[in-house]
């Protein structure tokens, strides 16, 4: 196990809720209100843009980190490492990790900055790789973790199921060094398939499709859901990843005191639970107030179960996050 502790965790959503109501009103877009609340899990959300605000990406993740670090109880100028789960980023190049310690500390520090993008899976790898880089380097004493979403901002008006799914947000760690032998990473386990690159995603932007005239009048930019993705992904994939999971940290199904998912389906998160003989108080669903908010999700879940005491110290959590491309992973630590 390594040493690593969670100190603090923040999180960030612009403006005003936005009911299923409103956002087909202000949209201009119609969809079954009561099967996506039911199936779902969809009440509320926060979107930047429907509510005039100029904010993105590196503004949630700004103010996300430093409620983070705030209740970590540390100085800004302390923090040794960020980085920065995303694949909405502020921009292509500089990264919004770079971005983002500018913000924080204001100028030159001897401190690594960088972004992961493992598209919804991006802040599980992050939290993964900031816990090992912090084992090998003795200097990493404090790192912040912040995974963010503006999908959005990339949605084409007019586009029900992107608006009615996708929303902002941003979660954040601040993880510190353990001295008491109780808290600490235990085990990652990930899964990816990159021939499924073409189910869903950003493809104009890139170094393979750079944007024109052409392109932007035949409506190929922002979010493109080129193929439906399997029905039963999830619920083929999840319960092989927390056994594996399980399985590396030697603890048994029993022994697991709380799990977060990827936000994405509430419907598929009860089957998950099921299947794995987990009682519902072991998880926590944040999509109610949110909706789907990728990377950031799991972290905002996670602040939101030990702000409401369901996740206390010394509890084995297991984070399990997947998205396109196929990417997913998995964390399994001592709270």
């Amino acid at each position: 196990m390594l040493p690593v502790r969670i100190l603090g965790t923040g999180v960030y959503a612009p403006g005003e809720p936005i009911s299923n109501q409103e956002l087909m009103e202000i949209a201009g877009i119609q969809f079954d209100a009561e099967k996506t609340e039911a199936k779902l899990g969809y009440k509320t959300r926060h979107i930047a843009k429907l509510r005039g605000l100029d904010e993105s990406s590196l503004d949630f993740a700004e103010k996300a980190a430093r409620n983070a670090i705030a209740e970590a109880g540390i100085d800004e100028s302390d923090v040794d490492l960020f980085i920065v789960g995303s694949d909405t980023p502020e921009y292509i190049s500089p990264s919004t990790s770079v971005m983002l310690q500018g913000r924080i500390q204001a100028g030159q520090r001897p401190v690594p900055s960088f972004d992961v993008v493992a598209s919804c899976a991006s802040f599980t790898t992050a939290f993964n790789a900031a816990a090992s880089l912090m084992a090998s380097d003795p200097a990493i004493k404090y790192a912040c973790v912040t995974g963010v979403y503006d999908m959005p901002s990339f949605v084409r008006p007019g586009d029900v199921f992107g608006l009615s799914i996708f929303a902002d947000g941003a979660g954040s760690v601040v993880l510190g060094r353990d001295e008491t032998g109780k808290s600490g990473y235990i085990a990652s386990s990930f899964v990816t398939d990159g021939t499924q690159w073409d189910y869903i995603g950003i493809y104009t932007g890139g170094a393979r499709r750079q944007p024109t005239c052409e392109l932007l009048n035949e409506g190929k930019w922002g979010l493109e859901n080129l193929k439906r993705l399997p029905p039963d992904r999830n619920v083929r994939l999840w319960p092989e990843i927390v056994h594996d999971l399980l399985r590396k940290g030697g603890i048994g199904t029993d022994g697991l005191d709380h799990i977060i998912f990827t936000q994405i389906n509430k419907s598929v998160i009860e089957e998950v639970m099921g299947i794995l003989g987990l009682p519902m108080e072991k998880t926590t669903m944040v999509m109610d107030r949110y909706a789907y908010t990728g990377s950031g999700c799991v972290p905002m879940a996670f602040h939101h179960a030990v702000k409401e005491g369901r996740v206390r110290r010394g509890d084995a959590v297991a984070f399990i996050a997947s998205g396109s491309g196929l990417s997913v992973g998995a964390n399994l630590f001592r709270y």
